[in-house]
């Protein structure tokens, strides 16, 4: 069984845009003040806004039951934060469709991923580069989760359970 790590914005549930349209931060590129003014947006904004079923992406939560059902994986969701209610609000979330049957780590914002957890040998399921890259460099095998299948360099998935093919019973890649 190998260790899948899957993030949750961007991932499980799409809060990214309805977070930024929210918080008024445009994606074009268009300065929107500092990094330090965004990171204090974050922190300040209520999430209960933003994780709801209705933001769903792709299945994801039907694709994370069918991976728990195959038995391949040891899962656990890994997420960045900018707050303890942001911590909170997730946590609930994850609870109330998956009760006790994955773990939750949140990872202070500025920490890298690869920090919080052993990555080596295992997989991580995320949409932001940055992050894939790091846990490539850790050990890790990354795969980027893309609705448009964008792989950036990396493996491409745009529904969690895809990755039933691309790993067999016992969680080692099929080529």
């Amino acid at each position: 069984m190998r260790r899948l790590y899957i993030d949750f914005d961007g991932v499980v549930l799409d809060t990214i845009p309805p977070l930024y349209e929210k918080l008024g931060i445009d994606t074009s590129g268009v300065d929107n003040g500092s990094a330090e003014e965004k990171i204090q947006k974050f922190a300040n904004y209520d999430y209960r806004n933003v994780v709801k079923d209705k933001y769903i992406l792709n299945d994801s939560i039907n694709c994370i039951k069918k991976l728990l059902d195959s038995k391949r994986f040891e899962i656990s969701f890994l997420s960045h934060v900018h707050s303890l209610d942001e911590a909170i609000v997730k946590t609930k979330y994850l609870r109330r469709h998956f009760k006790d049957d994955t773990t939750i780590i949140i990872v202070p914002g500025k920490i890298s991923k690869t920090k919080m957890v052993h990555s080596e040998g295992a997989i991580l399921v995320d949409d932001f580069s940055s992050n894939l890259r790091e846990w490539q460099e850790a050990g890790g095998i990354a795969v980027r989760f893309n609705q448009e299948l964008e792989s950036k360099g990396f493996k491409v998935i745009d529904k969690l359970d895809q990755l039933l093919d691309m790993f067999d019973e016992n969680g080692d890649e099929i080529c």
